[in-house]
């Protein structure tokens, strides 16, 4: 009887470490719910809704400034215009440009002086997604200003330093040169800073 209880003991023993063994399989935990999609989409609607009334607010209050609404959901006005030149930055080229963030307020987030001097290779570099446009949109030595949405500047994160949460900014851009990338090289850096 003594033998059987081990050999009873040892198969149950033996049992569970196989079971234990063998994986398990879990599904996962979804919190894509119908009803969280939707209440994403509600709020997500109501944020961009306020964004374009501010917005819509700035416009107005400036009715001697004219601004251009883009395709991609921000606007703009020029400070500086260039009408003599054609051409515009495009993917490969190298563009030289300062740029000064406010907030909606006109309070300076950055100024243009700790942000110089800009160098960016168009579409090859991943920067704020309207400058990003707006750039292409530019034209040597122009300075425009943009009134961008959060989801245009810096979206849901901010840049976790000064520039909060779903935050619509304004951007001051002045384009000063841009070259295509294979004459762009270190000294045309230097002449632009």
């Amino acid at each position: 009887m003594k033998n059987t209880i081990k050999i009873i003991v040892v198969l149950v023993f033996m049992t569970n470490l196989i079971s234990c063994k063998q994986p398990q399989e879990r599904m996962p935990v979804s919190r894509s719910s119908g009803t969280f999609m939707k209440e994403s989409i509600v709020r997500n609607k109501k944020l961009v809704a306020g964004e374009e009334g501010r917005i819509d607010s700035i416009i107005k209050s400036n009715p001697k400034i004219k601004y251009f609404a883009s395709k991609k959901g921000y606007w703009y006005s020029y400070d500086i215009r260039n009408e003599k030149d054609t051409l515009r930055p495009r993917k490969g080229d190298i563009a030289f440009f300062d740029y000064e963030i406010k907030d909606f307020k006109g309070n300076v987030i950055y100024s243009d002086v700790e942000l110089r001097p800009q160098v960016y290779a168009v579409d090859k570099q991943n920067i704020m997604m309207g400058l990003r446009d707006g750039i292409k949109l530019m034209r040597k030595n122009e300075k425009v200003t943009f009134l961008f949405p959060s989801h245009m500047g810096f979206g849901y994160h901010g840049d976790e330093k000064r520039i909060g949460t779903n935050e619509p900014i304004i951007c001051t851009v002045t384009l000063n040169d841009f070259k295509p990338e294979n004459k762009a090289t270190p000294n045309n850096v230097i002449k632009n800073e």
